[in-house]
Order: C-alpha cells, then structure tokens, then sequence
C-alpha cells in the first residue's frame, strides 16, 4: 500500500499561526524520512482556523528542507487563477525540485462567500470555465497550442525539464467524469464526503483503464492504543462541531477542553464512520478495507490532532506497520 501526506495546517489552541507552519515543515521532513510518497498542501481562504491560503509559498520552503518526497497542492483552487499563473508557479517549483511536483486541481471555493469575492470578481465564472482552463493549463504545460493561437508563442518560464504531474480533486460523479475525459488522474476525498465514493471511481476506472491512477484521501487517527485514539479523535470532533457556532474558537481545542465538553453518541458515532480511528493494526485493517473498496492505487492521509507531536506518532506508526 503506497501512502501520502495531505495536510490542512489546522491552528491548535495555544498555537501561533508560525508554529502551526513551522509543524507543517517537520511533518513534511517526517514524511520524506518515513517514505511516504507525496507531500501536499491543502489551500483554504479564510476557512476555519486553516493556516495556508497559498500552497505555492510553502512548497517552495518545503521542497528545500526535503529530498525525495513528491510535493503538491491540494488543491489549487483553479477557478480564482489563469492557466498562466499555475503554469509559471509550478513550473518555477519543478525547476528547483526536478520530478517532485504535483498539480491537484480542485474547483471548490476553499472558504466563505466573502472571501470569494474579495479573490475574485466572478468565483462563478472561474467554474463554469474550468474544464476550459485545464485544457489551457496543460497546453502551457506541454507546450502544446496550436499555431494559430494566441497563446502559441507564450513560455510560462522558467521551463523544467519536464513537466509537474496534474491531477483532478473531487467527490463527485461530476468530477470522476472530468477527470476520465481529460485523461488526468483522480484523487477522491473519502473523509470529505457521504457519498457512495467507491462506485463513482469504479466509475472513472471503468473510463480510464489501466491508464487511470487513483489516490483516496482518508482521515486518520492512530495511537498506540484504541483508548490513546479516541482521545486524541475528540479535539477533532469538537474542532468540526464548532465550526456551525460562528461565534465559538477556531483553533482545535485541546484535550483539557475536550474532556468538558458532552459529546453525544451520535456524534461519536458519527466521527467514527468518517475517521479512521484506533491503534496501528485497527487503522491498516480499516486502511486495507479502504484501499479494496475503492481499488485505488494510493492512500493520501490527513490527521488532525492538538498536539503536533501525537500528529507525528500518528504517521509513525502507519509508516512502520504499511511502509517497508
């Protein structure tokens, strides 16, 4: 089972906004130690208690402290950009880092209406264009305009050798279906949705072939014990229970709030359909469960807890039990 890093740079109560940065870094140079395959950076705009509204800025840091792990975003938000500018960024990204850059592109907004407006003048027209504006990506990727167009003599520089890797985010039949007819490879976000996520890829599977490569983002928590887990999952649940009370903390409470806070056992039950919670061999027997459902050929594992230490521990002890 090959496994990667997605992470939302969360702001833990107690935290600074650098701190929860600078532990994103050590978890990226955790992660190019353990062997993980890829490293990518979530983008969010003024979205709950996130800290990176730029993807770009922290790979570049990244891809300097790092050496062989593959770094990407997750995604870029493309309705807010040009093909052009996502074309020269990533480029100039895989110029200093050769053959260790991935383009995930998304369409969701990544934050509030308002934040929306304030990035762009019309959100909803980089949407219904977006189709277009992939197409216009890979042509400035691969340098493949036609002659008559307006574009043809225009270099998105500096030029890599070759070109970053693009791949189509989403939880949709809408998206599996994109991605099919642009031939692009899929992730589909597992802990961000209800839906039945294993017919829509079988779906998109069915379409590619054996040419379609499929990554199944999952939310994880693992510690050497199932109690040690289900503690640390509870800042996590309160930290989403939260996020209806617009009034209430953005940052992932610690487990001391956690512990005075009366949680239902709907909720916990909840969490546990859209976690993976539990110790190293409940997590990879889940994991397994996952990977089969789905037939994907990657996991790409997101794990939020308080503290930036059991954060570690968490993808520690994945990498021991899966990463040989």
């Amino acid at each position: 089972m090959k496994l990667s890093i997605l992470d939302q740079m969360p702001i833990s109560t107690g935290q600074t906004e650098k701190e929860a940065l600078e532990a994103s870094i050590q978890l990226a140079q955790l992660g190019d130690k353990l062997g993980y395959e890829r490293f990518w950076v979530a983008e969010h705009h003024d979205l709950f208690g996130l800290a990176c509204p730029n993807p770009a800025v922290m790979l570049g840091i990244i891809g300097a402290q790092t050496e062989n792990i593959r770094l990407g975003a997750g995604a870029v938000l493309l309705p807010y950009y040009k093909p052009f500018h996502v074309a020269e960024t990533y480029q100039l990204l895989e110029t200093l880092y050769p053959g260790r850059i991935d383009i995930g592109l998304g369409r969701a907004p990544g934050g509030p209406a308002e934040a929306s407006m304030a990035l762009s003048d019309n959100y909803l027209a980089g949407v219904r264009k977006f189709s277009e504006h992939i197409d216009e990506l890979h042509m400035f990727l691969h340098d493949t305009f036609p002659t008559d167009h307006p574009y043809h003599k225009v270099t998105p520089t500096p030029v890599p050798k070759s070109a970053p890797k693009t791949w189509l985010l989403g939880t949709s039949e809408k998206s599996a279906q994109l991605a099919a007819e642009k031939e692009m490879n899929y992730v589909f976000g597992h802990f961000m949705t209800e839906v039945d996520g294993p017919s829509i890829v079988q779906q998109y599977k069915e379409n590619r072939g054996k040419k379609g490569y499929v990554i199944v983002a999952v939310h994880v928590i693992c510690a050497a014990t199932t109690e040690a887990a289900e503690r640390l999952a509870k800042s996590v649940l309160l930290w989403q229970e939260r996020q209806h009370h617009p009034h209430a903390p953005k940052t992932i409470p610690s487990i001391k709030e956690v512990e005075q806070y009366p949680f239902t056992k709907t909720q916990w039950e909840k969490a546990q359909t859209s976690i993976v919670i539990g110790n190293p061999r409940e997590v990879v027997e889940k994991l397994i469960e996952i990977e089969t459902a789905y037939g994907a050929d990657e996991l790409m594992v997101v794990t939020i807890t308080h503290d930036p230490v059991a954060k570690q521990q968490s993808y520690e002890l994945l990498a021991q039990q899966i990463i040989r």
